[in-house]
Parts: structure tokens; sequence; C-alpha cells
């Protein structure tokens, strides 16, 4: 089961039509990813940077999905607010190997989870901490630290390392969703499982 299915799954089955909104600072791979997520044929040979942003459409057999790439350039960011009301889930793109900015991309993330269009909802998020194969490549442990993802904790999240150029951990990530512990059961440990929670 592919990255959309399976998140069509988790937002639930009867929904014919789901908005991803596709974010991250500039040069994190988020046009990359996107274009990962296409049949072979579709995708594009070389990749630009997006100016605004950008809009793909994707069928997979009775569900369209429709993947909003928004620009990470500092003077677009304020455009992605525009879209959080209509998107059912959000993929969060980090380049894990540009340390520098790690908290130019808390700060942003923060913004994200505070806005009233999102923090009202259990969006799903998935994280890629892309670029996994430079050497300077902070592991997704060490990265979802740093951004204290582990403090989410009234939303699914999953973050995953990946190469959006070769496609490593793209389109077969294992998990999106993220199980609700039981009481007393430590956050840091949750387990990662595909549109499935503890009750």
């Amino acid at each position: 089961m592919g990255l959309f299915q399976k998140l069509a799954h988790f937002l639930g089955v009867k929904k014919r039509e789901v908005n991803v909104l596709v974010v991250g600072l500039n040069n994190s791979g988020k046009s990359t990813v996107v274009n990962k997520f296409k049949n072979e044929e579709e995708r594009v040979a070389e990749i630009v940077p997006t100016v605004g942003f950008s809009v793909e459409r994707f069928q997979n057999q009775n569900l369209a999905f429709t993947a909003f790439d928004m620009s990470g350039h500092g003077r677009y960011r304020d455009l992605w607010e525009h879209y959080y009301k209509d998107c059912n889930g959000i993929i969060f793109v980090i380049d894990s190997s540009d340390r520098l900015r790690l908290v130019v991309v808390k700060e942003e993330l923060d913004l994200l989870l505070q806005h009233p269009d999102i923090c009202n909802k259990k969006i799903p998020i998935l994280f890629f901490a892309n670029k996994m194969d430079s050497k300077e490549a902070l592991s997704s442990v060490k990265i979802a630290a740093a951004l204290g993802l582990d403090k989410i904790m009234d939303k699914p999240w999953h973050i995953s390392a990946s190469n959006a150029l070769t496609g490593a951990n793209i389109k077969n990530i294992q998990g999106i969703g993220m199980r609700r512990p039981r009481a007393g059961i430590n956050p840091r440990t949750f387990q990662f499982c595909f549109g499935s929670s503890y009750s």
C-alpha cells in the first residue's frame, strides 16, 4: 500500500478527495518529494524552486489527491496559512543536513501548530527528515527531539528519514498514524502504526 492509500485510509475510506499540504523551508526537497509521488512517466527530470506554490493532482483508484506544494522561501511562507482550513493532512519536509536552520524549522512548525485552523483539528502530519544520505544529516530521532515533536499530543504524526532524490522511504513509508498511549506510558515511547490507535 503506497503513501497516498495509507493517508486516505487514515483519514477515512469514505473520503473521495483529499487535500495534502506540503510545507518546509526552501531547499528542503519538497518539490522533489512530490515529484516522487508521480508515476515514473509523469516525473520531471529537473526540479526548479517553487515560486509561491504549485498544485499537483493524483488519482488513485477511487481517490483523488491534491498536493499543494508551498514555497519555503521566507517571503512566501505567509501563504501557507491560507491553505490550512481545507487541508486533510500535512507533509512537512525538513533538510536533515541543514543544522543551522533547524531553529527556523521549529519556529515555522510552532506557528503552524498554533494557527487557529490547525490547533483544533486532528490533522495528521508526516515529517520527512530529507537528505538522509548527506554526511551532515541528523537522524530522524535527533530532529524529532530538536523540534519537540513528542509534545504534539493532539495530532497523529510520524517522522521518517528520507532521500527524495532516490525515493528512499518516500512511497513505501511504513506508518503515518500514531498510537495513543495508555495511561502511564511515557509519551517518548509512542509506537507508530498506520491508521491504528489504542482504545
